[in-house]
């Protein structure tokens, strides 16, 4: 049996235990605060159970903690698959998570908050850049960051790549989960039409503005493609999860109409004779701008 355990790793105060139990309520065994050379340890004592597994990996462990780039090489050994999602969030989100818990970094010591959580930055680097998918939580809620795991982990179980259309707007900082960014503004803009800009790329008139626009759905029918290249590539290289950012200037009108457009053609699709796409649209910045 092809074995595979889920490493939740990732800033802390990011949102680490909200994505655990979000797993946890879907049906995953998840183990919290795992120090790294019991990992597979813990894969071993499982291996007959049906339960899929999650574990919780974090500075919480000090010392122990760095031993987990030698557990992450035993299960390559042992021919354990692992994914790892890296939770992360801005520093000065953070930084307001902290003192309205009143709590201190675990990394803090003596100093600020800010010296902890640069160290743990510095520490964490390496894990980030190769998480298989990074959350970020600056702008969401519980219950968002709750939905979006469940998006992710309670869609469509035989997909074999899983994406993240992601509308934004450029005026609230590009996402820093993105593995694609894409630039909408060329598209003409519904906020200067005074019918359309109370509204947004939910509503089938400024969709259907949106895209039947000049040059837009050739464009559309371009990024699939250029997207069946990319999915390809990321499935040689063992990466399941990818976020596509889809920008407009407010993250409104057109960044909402493309990004929902996208996941419709894309999910469902086979990317060959083996792997499939589950894809769904999310709309990060939709009721900031009015």
């Amino acid at each position: 049996m092809n074995r595979e355990v889920v490493i939740i790793t990732g800033m802390s105060g990011a949102g680490r235990s909200t994505v655990a139990h979000a797993m946890e309520d879907h049906g995953w065994y998840v183990i919290d605060n795992l120090p790294p050379s019991l990992l597979l340890s813990v894969c071993d004592m499982t291996e007959r159970s049906a339960d899929s597994i999650a574990v919780v990996i974090d500075v919480r462990g000090r010392q122990f903690f760095d031993d987990l780039n030698r557990s992450l090489a035993e299960l390559a050994e042992r021919g354990i698959s692992r994914k790892i999602i890296f939770v992360d969030a801005a520093d000065d989100v953070l930084v307001r998570r902290f003192e309205s818990s009143r709590r201190p970094h675990p990394l803090q010591g003596s100093d600020r908050i800010v010296d902890g959580i640069d160290r743990e930055r510095e520490k964490l680097r390496d894990l980030r850049s190769g998480a298989d998918l990074v959350v970020d939580s600056s702008q969401l809620n519980v219950h968002q960051l709750e939905k979006k795991i469940a998006d992710l982990f309670a869609g469509d179980s035989g997909a074999s790549l899983k994406v993240n259309v992601l509308s934004f707007g450029y005026k609230y900082g590009i996402p820093v989960d993105s593995d694609l960014v894409m630039d909408c503004r060329f598209i003409p803009n519904p906020h200067w039409n005074p019918e359309l800009r109370p509204k947004n790329g939910l509503d089938s008139d400024v969709s259907s503005a949106v895209l039947n626009a000049e040059n837009v759905s050739e464009f559309l029918d371009r990024y699939v493609a250029l997207f069946q290249s990319i999915g390809n590539g990321y499935l040689r290289e063992g990466k399941k999860f990818i976020t596509l950012a889809i920008g407009c200037t407010g993250g409104k009108h057109r960044s909402v109409a493309i990004a929902e457009e996208l996941a419709r053609r894309i999910n469902g699709s086979q990317i060959d004779a083996d792997h499939s796409v589950f894809a769904h649209a999310i709309h990060r910045d939709l009721g900031r701008e009015r």
